[in-house]
């Protein structure tokens, strides 16, 4: 492997294993394993790069960790670690992609930001909903206030006014109709 990582001949892990502990020498397991696990990685579709800090990550969890798994036999133990370690990172790229593009590529992207025409007919439409909304009947707005923006349910809301649960939820019809027509105005 490329990287700069050195082990000493006193490196060593110990591992619990059926009676007792062993000890493990890391820089043994590493001349031994880590080019075959590299290999194995970069089958499964890993670049070398991300097979080799892979495999070199795979003995970093084994030095830290004291396990009783697999401890009689490190080389499927490493092996389990690395493809684990693989998934873990599938699944992060799979949530998170991280893609490297030019500084001309990013310049090239799109802005999906609205424009001032769009900000501005936007804010004009609010306005005049917040007009509506001030103009609608004071049940008829309450009701709606109360189920639209304090999130409370029908029944919550029938029982804040007073009301029974049909003639809120009429209530609440009646004022997103009105609405709506002061948006199609």
């Amino acid at each position: 492997m490329s990287g700069s990582h050195q082990l000493t001949d006193s490196t060593s892990c110990r591992c619990r294993v059926k009676r007792g502990w062993e000890v493990w020498n890391l820089k043994n397991l590493f001349q031994k394993h880590a080019l075959e696990i590299q290999r194995v990685l970069q089958k499964s579709g890993h670049g070398s790069d991300v097979a080799e800090d892979l495999t070199q990550d795979a003995f970093v969890r084994l030095l830290v960790s004291e396990t009783s798994q697999q401890a009689d036999n490190p080389r499927a133990y490493l092996h389990k670690v690395a493809k684990n370690l693989a998934v873990d990172r599938h699944r992060r790229e799979r949530v998170v992609p991280m893609d490297a593009i030019s500084e001309d590529r990013y310049q090239a992207l799109p802005d999906e930001a609205p424009g001032p025409e769009k900000i501005i007919a936007d804010r004009q439409q609010l306005a005049l909903l917040q007009r509506r909304l001030a103009a609608l009947p004071l049940p008829m707005r309450r009701a709606f206030e109360l189920y639209r923006l304090h999130d409370l349910t029908i029944a919550e809301v029938a029982l804040e006014l007073d009301l029974s649960v049909s003639r809120t939820w009429t209530l609440i019809r009646q004022a997103y109709v009105q609405l709506r027509a002061g948006l199609d105005d």
